[in-house]
């Protein structure tokens, strides 16, 4: 299909694989998508800056790539960095057109319907979206689908507008008359308030006057402030919504200014928030901030998950307001046409921009014919020079998100002797394309059936969110490829029960699996399992992981993550198992919660289990620790010595001759966990990690989670 992006200040529209829509959306032909004047130009101008003056304008992308750097150092943050900068960005936040298909827990939707999209990342300028269901709404009959596509951005003004709590009669300023602005003028005098607008640019005073704005005032001409107040008697504005842009402090404090008594000012558009007390106090004014497009906004429960709020309680959610708008256009009481720069072919997306640029309208409209083939799943991609190593493994990357492409990937080319990235398989197609090219994979695909059936590929590597990790290893192994699946292994004993069912019915050379659990490969603790190889004493092993806080609404904590207990604290279940040589017998574990719910059960836990040499490990994971302490260390205890893992930078023995070890970063194993892979596919030797390791590993973690939630549990059950 094809899509625009942005890349490097420019439009570009490449050929990339159609989405496939996940259980709780729906698969849309887009018909229009709107390009707005406002956030979209803005991003495009940023992305024409120089690196540097991009971090100045966003710190937080400063902050993140910090982190990066420390977790995975300055060489792998670079590439990755100039590899997205390289592949472009998707834009786009609102589209209309014809549902296609809908997941297996979509309800009250149908092939055939017309739907209205919204969503930074998801309802973007492209042939095809997949649409989480709360982001979808139903287009009325008389609606034209052009219109509709404009629905993200009347949801926002009309949010704006709910946040005022406007009453028949009064006498508003709207503060800015871009594309929000004249939208919201039309549905404040639509609610019969009598409409005040502002802007320094005459052309959009002139627009909003013909389509009803009562009173226009132009800063350019002298002190707005004063005029606003000449146009209410001397009263003052009974409320003002902000819909400008603008990096001056003197735009909020002049709309506070204008207001009466009692006055409410409602913030939409991106201003300086720096404000002065006198402006607010005596008058004893309500400043509001309208949220996007309304309740549910940045909630991942509502937006991914598909969970409504109750009507009763939440009148107007996001999804509410976009229905608000669609039907407020049918009912003739919105006008567009004013507005509008023209329709454009997908080809000509650059023209649209151009025409918004120079000031020819406020919205463009993307149009996006039907062609055979635009919904292939599949896109190739041109040879990598040079070739391929021989004999190298071709490889199938299953999720190409932030730690398979700041981890895996950079590793898999350290080891291109061994493996070779055939395919990247991603649930967005303009994701998986800049994965591959920048890889150098043959091929990119939104569909992991195509990648199943592909005979050249030897190994499946799977980096997805953990509910679909056992599903798709199960997938893969039926298919007869090698997996590596990063952890977990699975969430319910369900699936770890299909996963040894198959191996229980694939004795004769089966593929091989192997969970990425990589605190085993550690250099540190491949020295340190040496050593203990010859322990008389059982075990004692402490492991403290000071985790760290993750608020309730990260994906983790969901039906996605499966919960920080399984989802991580396995890792360290696998290396109690690769020290003692043993398997776990008994398990007991306890945790804190937090009344306000804070924290989860598996935030904060301790958990004691002792295995059949006798040996006995704990585990004390923690979020309630500092970001600037350690974060994981473990004591081991056993004939007379103790040997400290520091952060997996240090080893230190006491008691012992043993040699220290030390690093100048972390190492937790990821590479050598492939290294290890690597050999034992090409010599056909043991796994790295015996199934029986791998199976017990995830036993324990599901036993532990039933403890965390009231239950007991022991091995076998």
């Amino acid at each position: 299909m094809k899509q625009v992006l942005v890349r490097s200040g420019a439009i570009v529209v490449e050929e990339v694989p159609a989405p496939t829509p996940g259980p709780r959306e729906v698969l849309l032909r887009v018909a229009y998508s709107c390009v707005s004047a406002g956030t979209e130009l803005a991003g495009l101008r940023t992305s024409a800056l120089p690196l540097y003056r991009r971090a100045l304008k966003q710190p937080e992308h400063v902050r993140r790539a910090l982190e990066m750097i420390r977790e995975q150092g300055l060489a792998r943050t670079w590439e990755r960095i100039s590899g997205k900068l390289a592949a472009g960005s998707p834009t786009g936040y609102s589209v209309a057109g014809e549902v296609l298909e809908v997941g297996s827990e979509v309800d009250g939707i149908e092939p055939g319907e017309r739907l209205a999209c919204a969503g930074a990342g998801i309802a973007n300028h492209a042939e095809f979206v997949s649409v989480p269901v709360n982001l979808a709404a139903p287009v009325p009959a008389g609606v034209e689908l052009a219109d509709a596509s404009t629905v993200t951005l009347g949801a926002i003004a009309l949010q704006g507008v709910r946040r005022c709590a406007p009453t028949l009669g009064e006498r508003i300023v709207v503060l800015g008359l871009g594309l929000l602005g004249q939208l919201t003028a039309q549905l404040l005098r639509a609610n019969g308030c009598r409409v005040i607008g502002v802007d320094v640019n005459p052309e959009r005073t002139r627009i909003a006057s013909g389509l009803g704005l009562a009173v226009a005032l132009d800063p350019a001409a002298g002190d707005w402030v004063a005029q606003a107040l000449r146009c209410t008697e001397g009263i003052g504005a009974d409320a003002v919504i902000v819909t400008a842009s603008s990096s001056s402090p003197e735009v909020i404090a002049q709309a506070l200014r204008c207001c009466r008594r009692k006055a409410r000012v409602v913030v939409v558009g991106d201003v300086n928030l720096q404000l002065e007390r006198a402006d607010l106090y005596a008058k004893e004014l309500d400043l509001l901030i309208s949220t996007s497009y309304g309740p549910g906004r940045y909630d991942p429960a509502y937006e991914e998950g598909g969970q409504d709020y109750p009507l009763p309680y939440v009148r107007w959610t996001e999804n509410r307001n976009m229905r608000a708008y669609l039907e407020l256009l049918g009912s003739g009481a919105l006008s567009l046409g004013p507005l509008r720069a023209g329709t454009f072919p997908v080809d000509r997306a650059a023209e649209a921009y151009e025409a918004l640029k120079g000031g020819q309208g406020m919205i463009a409209l993307l149009q996006y014919p039907q062609r055979e083939g635009a919904r292939a799943r599949t896109v190739a991609l041109a040879p990598r020079a040079g070739g391929t190593t021989a004999g190298a493994l071709p490889v199938a990357l299953v999720g190409a998100g932030g730690f398979a492409q700041g981890m895996h990937l950079p590793n898999l080319m350290k080891l291109r002797r061994h493996f070779v990235l055939q395919a990247v398989v991603s649930r967005t197609g303009a994701n998986a394309k800049a994965v591959a090219k920048q890889y150098g994979a043959a091929y990119a695909t939104t569909s992991l059936a195509e990648a199943l059936a592909d005979e050249r590929i030897r190994l499946v590597m799977i980096a997805t969110r953990h509910d679909q990790h056992a599903a798709m290893a199960l997938a893969a192994l039926e298919a007869g490829k090698h997996v590596f699946l990063e952890k977990p292994l699975a969430l319910t004993a369900e699936e770890l029960g299909a996963i040894e069912r198959f191996y229980a019915a694939h004795r004769a050379e089966p593929p091989l699996l192997m969970t990425g659990f990589n605190r085993r490969f550690a250099p540190a603790v491949t020295r340190l399992r040496a050593v203990l190889r010859e322990r008389a004493s059982p075990l004692v092993v402490n492991y403290r992981m000071n985790a760290g806080y993750l608020p309730a609404n990260h994906w983790v904590h969901g039906p996605e993550g499966g919960g920080r207990n399984r989802g991580e604290a396995c890792h360290i279940y696998d290396l109690f198992q690769a020290l003692t040589g043993s398997s776990w017998v008994h398990c007991q574990a306890q945790s804190i919660g937090s009344p306000a719910g804070q924290y989860r059960q598996d935030d904060n836990f301790v958990m004691s289990a002792r295995y059949a040499d006798g040996s006995l490990c704990t585990l004390t994971y923690t979020a309630l620790g500092a970001k600037d302490y350690p974060k994981e260390r473990m004591d081991v205890f056993c004939d007379g010595a103790v040997f400290a893992l520091d952060d997996y930078r240090t080893l230190t023995s006491y008691g012992r001759a043993t040699p220290h070890w030390s690093a100048a970063s972390a190492n937790k194993g990821q590479f050598e966990e492939l290294e290890a892979l690597a050999a034992a596919l090409s010599s056909g030797g043991a796994w790295p990690i015996s199934l029986t390791d791998q199976l017990a590993a995830t036993r324990l973690a599901l036993a532990v989670q039933a403890q965390l939630g009231g239950a007991s549990a022991a091995a076998g059950t």
